[in-house]
């Protein structure tokens, strides 16, 4: 696990006094395992929407760029949606709350593995992670105002290998299509998985761990 902090230049912001200590949190993500994962926890939140597929394209660009390595990936794109949701916050006027944002990706060496677009992705990449250890990094980014911090999770699964049949089978449910990787870990794909080194619940999409050693060391700074 990797950690950040920054300090946002004071051109990027605007000019505002710092709010009383939180309570609660936007989440910046769609993500329903995300908000059962905080609910877990006990951590209050609101659900700060941003653009995916919309007409003017979405708010935050997922693609990889050239030489991005999976944890430069992950660690950018956490950071623009955080970032991302903070300036909605001050363009609405909304209640100031941190903004807690993550971005999970699966990786097989240097190949990044996104959300598979149609079945033919989630079929390639089934057979590509059968019988084989892939990484599951996720990043988790806290912005309130100038102040950012974040780390990346780091975790290595390993899958068994997959026939043909049980492959086009678990396609057919449908739960490939919004996971990094073409599979969930908390879904019918659990049976596909032998061993974790790590966090279960990064690979899910929010390392909690984590996530709560982050709010509460992002509060005492704040």
């Amino acid at each position: 696990m990797s950690g950040w902090r920054l300090r946002v230049p004071a051109n990027r912001i605007a000019s505002i006094n710092m709010a009383p200590p939180f309570t609660k949190v936007y989440l910046a993500s769609r993500s329903s395992r995300r908000r059962e994962l905080l609910k877990q926890i006990g951590v209050a939140f609101e659900v700060l929407l941003l653009r995916e597929h919309w007409s003017r394209g979405p708010d935050v660009d997922e693609a990889v760029h050239e030489g991005e390595t999976p944890e430069e990936y992950v660690r950018r794109v956490a950071h623009e949606k955080a970032e991302t949701g903070w300036m909605r916050i001050l363009q609405r006027s909304l209640p100031r709350l941190p903004v807690l944002a993550a971005d999970t990706t699966v990786c097989l060496g240097s190949t990044i593995f996104g959300k598979p677009a149609n079945r033919h992705e989630a079929v390639a990449m089934l057979k590509e992670l059968s019988g084989r250890e892939h990484r599951v990094l996720t990043a988790v980014t806290l912005r309130f105002d100038a102040v950012e911090e974040g780390i990346v999770n780091d975790n290595v699964v390993r899958f068994r290998e997959l026939d043909e049949a049980e492959i086009q089978h678990y396609v057919d449910t449908g739960e490939p299509y919004d996971k990094a990787g073409g599979y969930a870990i908390q879904g019918r794909a659990a049976v596909f998985i032998p061993e974790i080194l790590g966090s279960y619940t990064g690979v899910m999409g929010l390392p909690l761990y984590e996530t709560a050693d982050l709010l509460r060391k992002f509060q005492s700074r704040t």
